[in-house]
């Protein structure tokens, strides 16, 4: 394999993870404001529910261009097992263990959301909590692994991710929270 292939691979490799972990910021925030029942950047709650699983999609994408582009790197030297199994990698097992439980959650998360309508809400709800754990672990990955890590812009990018949202969490968590924004009716069941 050439070098400028090689490097090209690198590149892409780290772009589509970082961009990965800044969509996910994106749909997190979203979420949380999704949720809240406020109208937010003038798209009502509908849209921001679109844009919320739109950012989690393209997260998804980036994750799968970010894991292919590495496993075919000679540099990288991730196996098949790496994906899948975490901390058996040669390379920083803690920190690349860490980006294959984040892959094993968004598996996770990603299937039952697709499969939302099958699984029933409970379930749902129920794995979707399971993002607040995601999203710290795909972060201590981003900053503990690769040649970027401790780079100021890679730093810049991840204060930015945090702000946002602890930012969010801290209001999520707020007794101001549920204080407006639409309220669920029940469902009238047909007699």
């Amino acid at each position: 394999m050439s070098a400028t292939l090689t490097t090209a691979l690198w590149d892409l490799g780290r772009g589509a993870g970082v961009a990965a972990l800044v969509a996910f910021t994106i749909s997190l925030v979203l979420g949380i404001v999704t949720r809240s029942g406020r109208d937010a950047l003038g798209l009502g709650r509908f849209g921001l529910n679109e844009v919320h699983r739109t950012a989690a999609l393209t997260g998804v994408g980036l994750v799968a261009v970010h894991l292919g582009t590495l496993l075919f790197d000679p540099y990288a030297q991730l196996r098949l097992v790496d994906l899948v199994f975490p901390f058996l990698g040669s390379y920083r097992p803690l920190w690349l263990g860490l980006g294959t439980l984040a892959v094993d959650l968004l598996g996770v998360i990603t299937v039952v959301s697709l499969l939302r309508d099958k699984v029933g809400p409970r379930v749902f709800k129920a794995v979707h909590w399971a993002t607040y754990a995601l999203w710290p672990v795909a972060l201590m990955h981003a900053i503990g692994t690769g040649t970027d890590a401790a780079t100021l812009w890679l730093d810049g990018v991840a204060l930015g991710c945090v702000a946002a949202v602890a930012a969010a969490v801290t209001w999520r968590l707020s007794p101001s929270f549920d204080t407006r924004g639409w309220t669920r009716t029940p469902r009238q069941v047909a007699r």
